[in-house]
């Protein structure tokens, strides 16, 4: 039977982290890539078996990387601290693991929860991030601070899994809008070097929403579908003004 590790990465993920673990303990090895967090996310872990390695945040990318480095087997499934693996994910992780067969990288679906429901539209169901079962030394990632992209090594297919983990993004509308100031931040930097004005901050933010809302069914997805939409506007909008107010420098600073 060939060995798998998991990694999981996290930062003051103390509510998620012990149910993330829970649902890899069939793995041979669970990796966890903390950024030195303060809420004892990092003990939590160790109780739990898990191996912790410290990376100091230098993007979600960097991140990564550094936790696929520190995996020891062939294998190695990702997996974050809001999601949960399934059972007939694990099972067919084993299998495709042991079949000599297997493509290099898959896909895996996820299933989100959020506002007391599955969401089944919204771009959420079934959504994807990078590959998260891969083999070692088949593929990186690049060092974007967030929407990081993955790079393969080989120029095979990718494979989907026929089953879903489960995704809980958000435990309430505060981590929604915590998330959505921090993942604005971090990709303003990536923005700011492009001409950038108000009305397109304007337009890319309602272009977001009416993506989500409209043309991804969020609207059907009833009041969750049209929060993720809302969400996704202020996300986008905002991460245009702080690249727009990262360009401007002191002329946006209070006269002194």
């Amino acid at each position: 039977m060939r060995k798998i590790s998991v990694y999981i990465i996290a930062f003051n993920e103390a509510e998620k982290v012990a149910a993330a673990i829970q649902s890899v303990r069939w793995a041979d090895e669970i990796i966890v890539a903390d950024s030195w967090s303060t809420d004892g996310t990092p003990d939590i872990a160790a109780q739990l078996g898990a191996k912790i390695i410290q990376v100091p945040f230098k993007g979600f990318g960097d991140l990564r990387n550094q936790a696929v480095a520190a995996c020891s087997h062939e294998w190695i499934f990702s997996l974050d601290a809001d999601e949960r693996c399934t059972p007939e994910v694990a099972l067919e992780v084993r299998g495709l693991a042991d079949n000599p067969n297997s493509l290099d990288a898959y896909w895996v679906p996820r299933r989100n929860f959020f506002m007391g429901r599955w969401i089944r539209h919204s771009g959420w169901y079934p959504n994807f991030r990078q590959p998260q079962l891969f083999r070692k030394g088949s593929m990186q990632y690049d060092l974007k601070e967030v929407h990081e992209n993955f790079i393969m090594a080989s120029v095979g297919p990718l494979g989907t899994l026929k089953n879903a983990i489960w995704q809980f993004p958000f435990k309430n509308m505060s981590e929604v809008l915590h998330k959505a100031n921090r993942y604005s931040t971090l990709g303003a930097q990536r923005i700011s070097e492009h001409k950038l004005t108000m009305a397109s901050a304007l337009i890319h933010g309602l272009w977001s929403f009416f993506k989500h809302y409209v043309f991804k069914l969020g609207i059907l997805d009833g009041w969750a579908g049209l929060v993720i939409a809302i969400g996704n506007f202020e996300g986008t909008f905002y991460r245009y003004v702080k690249a727009i107010e990262i360009q401007k420098g002191a002329q946006w600073q209070a006269p002194k």
